[in-house]
């Protein structure tokens, strides 16, 4: 994983330049929106814990199979398997947030995990209605304008919904 800087660096160094202005005024854009991502980043982190409980309850009490006799979610084992699950898919919605890149969530989290559930039984159709749960919780808290400096985040909200949504199509 590359975060910004890095990868202009990278590619102008591969073709032997100087950095153009256009890159420059990009990097100079990514400086001036960085402390919306942090802020965004930091909601969702200290709220993290609720965030996926809240998701997991309603998750559960739309389909309540999961949970009963024979269900993927059934025994304490079980339950707890999912939460993690859950948890870590947020915790790389984060790290993309923060890095502004989708690769990290792709290359550790997602890669590779629809094959792991199918071949657990896990219904992906289920893990990603529990991803767009937490999107929508993790959208409310990061969108709540109380105690952050006042601007547009439109765009960066719209960044993290495409996270989440690439989490559920990957697992679904």
């Amino acid at each position: 994983m590359l975060d910004a800087f890095a990868k202009v660096v990278s590619q102008a160094d591969s073709r032997g330049e100087f950095l153009s202005t256009g890159q420059l005024d990009a990097l100079g854009s990514v400086v001036k929106e960085g402390s919306k991502r942090l802020d965004t980043v930091n909601r969702i982190t200290s709220h993290a814990s609720t965030i996926v409980a809240n998701a997991a309850r309603a998750l559960f009490e739309e389909q309540p199979q999961l949970i009963q006799p024979g269900g993927n979610a059934y025994t304490n084992r079980r339950m707890a398997a999912c939460l993690r699950d859950m948890e870590i898919i947020l915790r790389y919605v984060t790290y993309a947030t923060l890095a502004g890149d989708s690769s990290v969530l792709d290359d550790r989290c997602l890669n590779g995990l629809r094959e792991t559930y199918q071949a657990l039984g896990v219904p992906g159709g289920s893990v990603a209605a529990g991803v767009h749960k937490m999107k929508e919780a993790a959208i409310g808290i990061a969108n709540d304008p109380n105690g952050i400096t006042r601007g547009d985040c439109s765009q960066l909200i719209s960044e993290v919904a495409g996270y989440f949504d690439r989490a559920a199509s990957a697992v679904g």
